[in-house]
């Protein structure tokens, strides 16, 4: 497990929420201190947005660093959907994947994405 997935999942470890979990880990990535991650993470935890907050806070990295390019997106959701048949909350938590697992697919799929560039 690399750095930034083995943080995530402390986080998580740790009672931080699952979309604060993946933004804290990859707070530099999207330009801001731990403390504001988990501030702009707390509207996406728990699924109040219906999306999994892990992929929310994934989406939010990538839109921070690469703008509001589409394919980024698409292709973060593609890989986490090959892992767990949906990006929905309600639909992982009925029994398709635990909030830790999502938290450490999305860190992994963020992770490898963000070292291709």
């Amino acid at each position: 497990m690399a750095e930034k997935t083995e943080n995530a999942v402390k986080y998580h470890k740790s009672f931080y929420s699952c979309s604060a979990s993946v933004l804290c880990a990859f707070a530099d990535e999207a330009g801001m201190d731990k403390e504001q991650a988990k501030t702009a993470a707390a509207p996406f935890a728990g699924g109040k947005m219906g999306k999994c907050g892990a992929v929310m806070a994934a989406e939010y990295v990538l839109a921070s660093k690469y703008g509001k390019d589409t394919d980024k997106i698409n292709e973060f959701e593609t890989e986490f959907i090959s892992r767990n048949k949906s990006v929905m909350c309600r639909e992982l938590k009925s029994g398709l994947r635990s909030c830790r697992g999502c938290v450490t697919d999305s860190a992994e799929i963020l992770e490898e994405m963000l070292g291709k560039g």
